[in-house]
């Protein structure tokens, strides 16, 4: 199952934007050093049923296995640069959604 993509979804509020902005600049790279694929961003989504509906930046990124996304959250760099995340933004959360495996 290695081979499965996993999805990662992020919601959170930027609170300080020049902090939030060191974060941006090194985000890009280490998505890139593990294959990631930065696929969209929305500061307007849109709740169309649910109880919780979000504000706030919603963010969707992947990567080809979920051991890829681990490693990524895992690297000691990456770890570094979100300090700047932790600093001038509020997350709401940071999910892994696993991917569908491929029919055969």
């Amino acid at each position: 199952m290695s081979d499965i993509p996993v999805y990662m979804v992020a919601n959170l509020a930027i609170t300080n934007a020049d902090e939030y902005r060191k974060y941006v600049k090194g985000f890009f790279g280490l998505l890139k050093k593990y294959d990631g694929s930065f696929l969209t961003y929305d500061d307007n989504s849109k709740t169309l049923e649910g109880d919780s509906p979000r504000s706030g930046r919603m963010i969707i990124f992947s990567f080809p296995s979920e051991q890829a996304a681990e490693d990524w959250y895992a690297d000691a760099e990456y770890q570094a640069l979100s300090e700047h995340r932790r600093a001038g933004s509020k997350l709401e959360f940071l999910t892994m959604v696993r991917g569908i495996p491929p029919r055969g």
